[in-house]
């Protein structure tokens, strides 16, 4: 049995992973802002925090093997409309949250004799859409940040990060909310269909795992082609 932290475990990707996790047999530690989890699985450890706060206060076993970091925003809307202070909400949400998580939990991580992180980035880093600058300059920073991490904290810790495009979660549910915007979104992606959680959570679990023991410091892209792909 493994010791997994999951910040934004109550929602979507994280619910999922958390749910993948526990079922896999492993002991779960995750944190939830606003819902709680309210699934009854297996060795899982439920604590509420909010990442924007200064303080973080969990409790955690003396050796963790795997990390990550859920909480996300989508807001889009063209750039002329975004204020300085949107950028930097998002940035503390998305980077700054995950920095001070990350910073608290580093010698329980470094406890393990192998251990391994996981962010999430977005498809609109490197494929550039209409209306995304806030959110992409939030994940570019994750990207950056993974890479510079995983140099930094090779060989014992491993980092890497996913780049879903649009995925079946609360979090996008207003870019999903009729059956036409399923359709108009799963069109635009060459396997034709809408990306869901467990899709995400399958990535990231196996990330997490020693059966990804030679991987670090890649973006993993899980998007259903769309940013390699032109059909």
């Amino acid at each position: 049995m493994k010791n997994y932290l999951v910040i934004g475990g109550s929602s979507g990707i994280g619910k999922a992973l958390v749910k993948q996790l526990t079922e896999a047999g492993n002991q779960v530690y995750a944190t939830y802002c606003k819902n709680n989890i309210n699934e009854q699985l297996p060795n899982l450890n439920i604590q509420q925090m909010d990442v924007v706060e200064e303080n973080i206060n969990l409790t955690l076993p003396e050796i963790i093997h795997g990390f990550a970091y859920c909480p996300g925003s989508i807001q889009l809307k063209p750039f002329k409309n975004f204020t300085p202070n949107d950028f930097i909400q998002d940035y503390q949400l998305q980077v700054i949250g995950s920095i001070k998580v990350l910073q608290h939990i580093l010698p329980n991580l470094k406890a393990a004799s192998q251990a391994a992180v996981v962010f999430f980035s977005t498809v609109a880093v490197q494929t550039g859409f209409n209306f995304h600058a806030q959110v992409a300059a939030s994940k570019g920073a994750i990207e950056g940040l993974t890479k510079a991490l995983a140099a930094e904290l090779a060989p014992r810790i491993r980092v890497n990060a996913i780049a879903p495009s649009i995925t079946q979660t609360p979090l996008a549910a207003k870019f999903l909310s009729t059956e036409e915007k399923i359709t108009a979104n799963a069109k635009r992606h060459p396997l034709k269909t809408i990306g869901q959680a467990k899709d995400i959570a399958n990535i990231a679990q196996f990330l997490l795992s020693e059966q990804a023991a030679w991987i670090t410091g890649q973006i993993i892209g899980v998007d259903g082609g769309i940013s390699t792909l032109r059909t």
